[in-house]
């Protein structure tokens, strides 16, 4: 009999590694998976028609609703309700999703919704696995070497520093695209040029954008060379006006959920070790 203390309920292959992490310490269940998508050497239950209210917490994905307002379940031929989840929740039961935002909540109104996303142990940890697969995207996109490429890059958060240094290792030619004086300090400190990001433009072979907002438009873009690969890695809204790109005759690659794409294992056991400091310290908390 299944009545698990954590519901992973939806999302991609990363969330599976999620569960399997956690079903280390805890009672887990999963939902929202055919079979086929499940690796052979993971045991992840589903839980039991009659646990309602068993479940001190809910674990879904980035986005966690879908466009009709269901749990985001990309690896299910089904449909996995708000409502459901809900229902097998405990009624001081929390959910953990990444993005949240006012539908969520709605969808939920009676529990509490956490953002796992806005954890800097989460943000610190998923920088490398984003920037590895970004890498990865590039090499199989360029016809040209790394090595020796002018690299530009639009942002020096966690994700561009760490493109900076993996991309060094490269031999590629790393400068930064900055706001101020600080951002400039930055890139010295990590042995990398900077421009700033109102100077945009060139003769750069790959561009990375990490900036969660639009500063590649048309004017920008008109800046570059035509053989320019630009790669945004900024979630939704983007960065980059692909429409003025397209018709600039730019290529350009919107690399989202890279992590979980490139490195299942490694971005679901993050979460699943951010999710187990959550309900840690929440333990504490009532002690």
């Amino acid at each position: 009999m299944t009545r698990p203390d954590i519901l992973i309920a939806g999302g991609d292959t990363r969330q599976l590694y999620c569960a399997a992490r956690l079903a280390d310490e805890y009672s887990v269940g999963i939902l929202g998976f055919d079979d086929d998508y499940i690796p052979e050497e993971l045991s992840l239950p589903a839980p039991d028609t009659d646990c309602e209210g068993c479940c001190r917490c809910a674990v879904l994905p980035v986005p966690a609703l879908d466009d009709m307002g269901n749990i985001s379940a990309p690896c299910f031929s089904g449909t996995v309700r708000a409502k459901t989840v809900e229902k097998l929740l405990a009624p001081d039961g929390i959910v953990l999703a990444g993005k949240v935002d006012a539908r969520l909540k709605a969808a939920f109104p009676r529990h509490e919704v956490c953002d796992y996303l806005l954890r800097e142990e989460l943000s610190l940890r998923n920088a490398v696995p984003t920037a590895e697969g970004a890498i990865q995207l590039a090499l199989e996109e360029l016809p040209v070497t790394l090595s020796g490429l002018p690299v530009l890059i639009a942002g020096l958060g966690r994700i561009g520093t760490a493109l900076a240094g993996i991309l060094r290792g490269f031999g590629a030619e790393v400068t930064a695209a900055v706001y101020d004086p600080r951002g400039a300090a930055k890139a010295r400190l990590h042995g990398i040029r900077s421009v700033p990001t109102r100077r945009m433009g060139g003769n750069y072979g790959l561009v990375f954008n990490t900036v969660p907002k639009l500063i590649f438009d048309r004017d920008v873009l008109s800046r570059f060379d035509r053989k320019t690969l630009f790669i945004d890695l900024a979630s939704k809204p983007g960065g980059i006006d692909m429409d003025a790109a397209a018709e600039l005759g730019l290529k350009t690659v919107w690399a989202l959920g890279l992590p979980g794409k490139t490195a299942p294992i490694t971005a679901g056991e993050i979460v699943a070790e951010t999710v187990s400091s959550i309900l840690a310290e929440r333990s504490g908390a009532c002690e």
